[in-house]
């Protein structure tokens, strides 16, 4: 069987995949990747259905070494991938021969990347997903960040698959959307923005929030204006959607994420597109963001284009010509692909 070592875990390294629904009637959260629009592209681009495992890579990636023929394709955040020392693209599926390793550089731009894998990571179901559960222990590779010489078993491959999955890439338009200086981040308020004051309402799409220190997979706290009610904070307790913006008892807000509990009892003023989701997935403390109050049909557009991007994923090169060129003096190779 193929398989993963890791030589070096990275800054926070974890086994996601699309999470578990249908749990939260129990109090297990869905959890899942925080990017899934990347999560799905990358299991895509080796051949995979979209829920497969992969490794979510948070600021720093890992060092790991292919025990195997493996492939493999990096999307997500924006940073430099090397295999054996040389640069690789990423949101392109990569082969790894045996013995050979994979590498990062520090995220240069984004938060969080992924390592998805033909065939997918094959770590135990738990509840019907492969998902690291960080806060409660469980799932993913034994309930924890990957740590030096862990090994990741691998669902081995076929040598015509893997012909006919290298090379696979997406195109720069098919790629995720990562954050700005001030990154939109479109909402629909409620469900009980009626609490809010009208002008408390308007400072909120009006103003800028930048991401506190206080930010995990479990939700982001938001420094900025707060932002005042009609009354008390507190509602009875109801479910917590994914991108619900709670504001707590001193107006502060709170965007809950992928491992976000099942129910709060502050009062929620809006909650983020789906859509957008996978950008907040990107961003990480320091980060400003604004948002943007849209209506319910400007929401399932952005999900109707965000869906026809991943239909064109992936794309395949007819032919491919290698170039040499002479730039400043340094004589560099240049790899044309027709598609």
């Amino acid at each position: 069987m193929a398989s993963l070592l890791v030589i070096d875990p990275g800054f926070l390294t974890t086994v996601q995949d699309l999470g578990r629904p249908g749990f939260q009637q129990y109090g297990v959260p869905v959890g899942g990747a925080m990017d899934t629009y990347s999560l799905r592209a990358g299991n895509r681009l080796v051949g995979n259905v979209d829920h497969l495992a992969a490794l979510e890579i948070t600021l720093r990636g890992p060092l790991l070494r292919a025990n195997g023929e493996v492939v493999v394709a990096v999307t997500g955040a924006k940073l430099k991938a090397y295999k054996n020392g040389q640069r690789v693209p990423l949101w392109e599926a990569i082969h790894l021969r045996h013995g050979e390793e994979l590498s990062f550089a520090e995220v240069e731009r984004g938060a969080r990347a992924y390592i998805c894998v033909a065939g997918g990571i094959d770590v135990p179901l738990v509840m019907g997903s492969r998902s690291t559960f960080l806060r409660g222990s469980w799932g993913g590779f034994h309930g924890r960040v990957l740590r030096a010489q862990d090994v990741l078993p691998l669902v081995d491959i076929t040598r015509e698959r893997l012909a006919t999955t290298v090379g696979s890439f997406a195109l720069q338009k098919a790629q995720a959307v990562l954050p700005m200086a001030v990154t939109p981040i479109r909402v629909m308020l409620g469900p009980q923005n009626t609490m809010f004051l009208p002008a408390t309402l308007e400072s909120f799409c009006a103003g800028v929030y930048q991401i506190a220190s206080e930010a995990d997979r479990m939700g982001y706290r938001l420094a900025g204006e707060g932002l005042l009610g009609n009354g008390k904070a507190d509602v009875i307790s109801d479910g917590v959607a994914p991108g619900s913006i709670q504001v707590d008892g001193i107006g502060q807000p709170t965007i809950m994420l992928a491992d976000r509990q099942t129910t709060g009892g502050y009062a929620k003023v809006a909650t983020v597109i789906g859509v957008d989701l996978p950008l907040l997935g990107q961003m990480k403390p320091q980060d400003r963001l604004r948002f943007v109050a849209v209506d319910y049909d400007a929401a399932l557009q952005a999900l109707r284009q965000s869906e026809e991007a991943l239909v064109g994923i992936p794309c395949r090169p007819v032919a491919r010509r290698v170039f040499q060129v002479t730039l400043q003096g340094n004589k560099v190779h240049v790899e044309a692909s027709e598609i």
